[in-house]
């Protein structure tokens, strides 16, 4: 392997919207160029099996079967349309990082090993593209006793790390986690973690009340108020007073977990009240984290299709009048691309047999080369 290699990063996150990907070009030290960026939605029954598939169900090893073939195919069209775009070839590229889609996460739980699952097709997706693929990233982390995730805190201190102050990382996803970036020269360890649901709630709630897939900007959310019953409730989530590490999914932050909390509300409460109060619930979450583990933080970076939401960007800022809340693609990557960048990434570190995880972060017993490769054909 050359001092410069192309790698491509696909990533499809619990908010269930489709598949981003990158092509991206790493340099001898693990540092990224974006070349091309593609993102293709899901089918309408491919997002709802997904979305089904993280609860329990009938038949569903035949579902998570057929699923997985069939988010194969949409991972291979991005990869085709990133090739395209890049006028590259798949000689060019070196690997293919894939997520996958998370369906249960549930590490340390049950066996006292628990286990992580995303749904994956490495053969088919190698097979269709003719590029070696690197999936199935989080569960060496698992195996080594940690929650396989968040990974993408080791990425984020390479691309957002050395600065001269304190500064974090937020990836509102589905889910939202956070990543503490000491500044450079200091000894502390880059740390990080789930902190809370990102965008899975207001999708859901948006998507039930007004069919609608996600709040544009935030702003059926602005014209509602904030219901401070309800908001107590939320809060009183007991993972969000653990300590770190820890993770979550939709396996937690669902539409039962939510019903739960709603339950005795007057039956005129109007829905975008609930959905301000979501909106208020998922920036305390964050906040809140963040000033409990790191307090001296002075920026923080917000990625994932959260770092969109106008409103949500304005409730953190406000909850953090210390810190400067701003988009990734300020410092240089936009908010869309950082997690398949990640695994792109991820990719990279592993056909250098480099680690992916940060053991501060996932608690496993120690670094681990994370991933499984197909061969290409």
């Amino acid at each position: 392997m050359g001092a410069a290699e192309q790698f491509i990063g696909l990533m499809s996150g619990t908010s269930l919207d489709g598949v981003d990907g990158v092509l991206a070009r790493f340099d001898a030290q693990g540092r990224p160029r974006v070349l091309a960026h593609a993102h293709r939605p899901f089918p309408a029954a491919l997002h709802d099996e997904l979305l089904a598939l993280n609860s329990p169900g009938s038949d569903e090893l035949h579902r998570a079967a057929l699923a997985a073939n069939q988010l194969a195919e949409v991972q291979a069209n991005v990869v085709a349309d990133l090739l395209q775009q890049a006028q590259a070839t798949p000689a060019q590229v070196l690997a293919i990082g894939s997520h996958g889609q998370t369906v249960r996460h549930r590490p340390g739980e049950f066996d006292g090993r628990g286990y992580t699952l995303q749904l994956n097709q490495g053969a088919l997706l190698a097979e269709r593209c003719g590029i070696d693929v690197v999936c199935d990233f989080r569960s060496r982390d698992v195996a080594a006793g940690g929650q396989g995730a968040p990974l993408v805190p080791a990425f984020h201190a390479i691309v957002f790390g050395g600065q001269t102050t304190d500064g974090a990382a937020l990836n509102l996803g589905g889910i939202a986690n956070l990543t503490l970036l000491p500044p450079a020269g200091d000894a502390r360890p880059v740390r990080g973690f789930d902190c809370g649901p990102g965008n899975a709630l207001l999708d859901f709630w948006i998507q039930r009340e007004r069919g609608l897939p996600y709040d544009a900007s935030g702003q059926w959310a602005a014209s509602g108020q904030v219901l401070p019953v309800l908001l107590a409730r939320l809060l009183d989530e007991p993972f969000l007073r653990l300590p770190p590490p820890k993770s979550t999914g939709r396996d937690l932050f669902n539409p039962v977990w939510l019903a739960g909390r709603l339950e005795g509300l007057p039956p005129a409460t109007a829905p975008q009240d609930v959905q301000a109060t979501l909106a208020e619930f998922t920036a305390r979450c964050a906040a809140e984290a963040l000033q409990a583990e790191a307090p001296r933080t002075r920026t923080l970076l917000c990625c994932g299709g959260g770092a969109f939401n106008d409103d949500l960007m304005a409730r953190l800022q406000r909850l953090l009048p210390a810190t400067t809340v701003a988009s990734t693609a300020t410092a240089g990557l936009p908010p869309l691309q950082v997690e398949a960048a990640a695994f792109a990434w991820l990719a990279w570190a592993f056909c250098h047999r480099q680690p992916g995880n940060r053991p501060e972060v996932t608690g496993a017993a120690g670094l681990r080369v994370l991933g499984a490769l197909y061969p290409a054909r």
